[in-house]
């Protein structure tokens, strides 16, 4: 919805502060020095907005996007986004014809992917451009060992065919979010021997690429080319023992309100919500909120999610249900049906954050905006 789209008559909704996202993006450029920045817009933009997002990261000075599913980012580029993407995670069969057609960057972590970008780039005449991933050490996505070694030389050999512009290489950190943490130093020094192997194949790799939201506020010498922040763009820290988003200079983009649709007088000694998980203490006042876990509101939040109504603070009052949850007001509350919940606002408002609720149930804030379903609708505030 557009920022001056009337909310009369929603259960909820999300507000996303566009000039946020462009001016935390802005800031990450500033930490980054002389690198470029990717801005990670997977998973619609980390629940923001995929489109929307794109817009706002590049008024920012983001010169790349990182969108990870080959569906998602096909789909940024139907939607009309032409700058550069780099996508990663796709299974073998899947049409790299038409990602090459869409100039698409594509990754190669595995000897096949690399086989089969290949075989789409001839099967296009067009030369495919490819970032190289490697692992060293997550243990997760990447070629290493033998693999790594027969793919270089494979690459090098394309790239001098003119089938691959082998632009990139990039890797992922284990613990960025410790930097202190001894993998964090080992895994560079293991990227830039990498490097150097690159280098002895006949590779010239123009970007390299190691540094996540962490790495970026954290660790300056993990730069190289070009930084590759996700959730810092949201205004939200990776590092929150560290510091939260004031602290490095960014704001939160997403602001989350609901608004109470009941609102009931409730004697002492009352049991509230499934299996009455909680009981009322005192006389009070019960407020219905019309969110809940299909909305992506955890579930495990029950008895601790925070919310604030009036600028008091609450927490949930029993067990949040598909579509709803409970506030216990207090007596002495004057909240009304239709008064405003907040559930997730900005640090330096004194409002519940995302790090709040993911404190309160034992993660990360990532899943927390990650999570919110699409029944939310999500209003634009400034941008273009």
């Amino acid at each position: 919805m557009p920022s001056d789209a009337p909310t009369d008559g929603l259960s909820a909704w999300a507000d996303i502060d566009l000039d946020a996202i462009r001016d935390n993006v802005a800031r990450l450029g500033e930490l980054a020095g002389d690198a470029d920045v990717m801005a990670v817009i997977k998973g619609d933009a980390y629940g923001h907005g995929l489109v929307p997002v794109a817009g706002a990261a590049l008024a920012g000075g983001a010169t790349y996007l990182g969108i990870a599913q080959l569906g998602e980012a096909m789909a940024a580029r139907v939607a009309g986004v032409t700058a550069p993407i780099l996508t990663w995670l796709f299974p073998p069969g899947a049409d790299l014809v038409s990602a090459v057609r869409a100039d698409l960057t594509l990754s190669a972590g595995a000897p096949w992917a690399l086989a089969e970008i290949a075989a789409a780039a001839r099967a296009t005449g067009q030369t495919a451009r490819v970032h190289l991933k490697v692992d060293t050490g997550l243990g997760r996505g990447g070629a290493w060992r033998d693999d790594l070694a027969g793919m270089l030389v494979d690459a090098a050999r394309l790239e001098a065919e003119g089938v691959l512009d082998v632009e990139g290489i990039f890797s992922h950190f284990v613990y960025a979010d410790a930097p202190d943490h001894p993998t964090v130093r080992a895994q560079q020094e293991t990227f830039g021997a990498i490097l150097e192997d690159a280098e002895r194949a006949g590779l010239h790799p123009r970007i390299r690429h190691l540094a996540n939201s962490a790495a970026t506020l954290t660790n300056p010498s993990a730069r190289f080319d070009m930084v590759r922040p996700g959730v810092s763009i949201y205004g939200l820290s990776p590092v929150p023992d560290i510091g939260g988003p004031p602290h490095f200079g960014l704001r939160e983009a997403m602001r989350v309100v609901a608004r109470l649709i009941n609102v009931k007088d409730c004697p002492a000694g009352q049991g509230v919500s499934y299996g009455h998980q909680y009981t009322t203490k005192g006389d009070t006042r019960l407020g219905l909120v019309p969110l809940g876990y299909a909305d992506g509101i955890p579930r495990h939040a029950s008895g601790v999610g925070p919310m604030q109504v009036h600028g008091r603070r609450y927490t949930v009052a029993g067990r949040v249900c598909m579509d709803q949850m409970v506030l216990d007001l207090g007596a002495d509350s004057p909240a009304v049906a239709g008064d405003e919940v907040v559930l997730i606002g900005r640090e330096a408002d004194g409002e519940p954050t995302a790090q709040d609720w993911a404190a309160a149930i034992d993660t990360i804030n990532y899943e927390i905006v990650t999570r919110l379903g699409p029944r939310v609708p999500r209003r634009y505030l400034g941008g273009q």
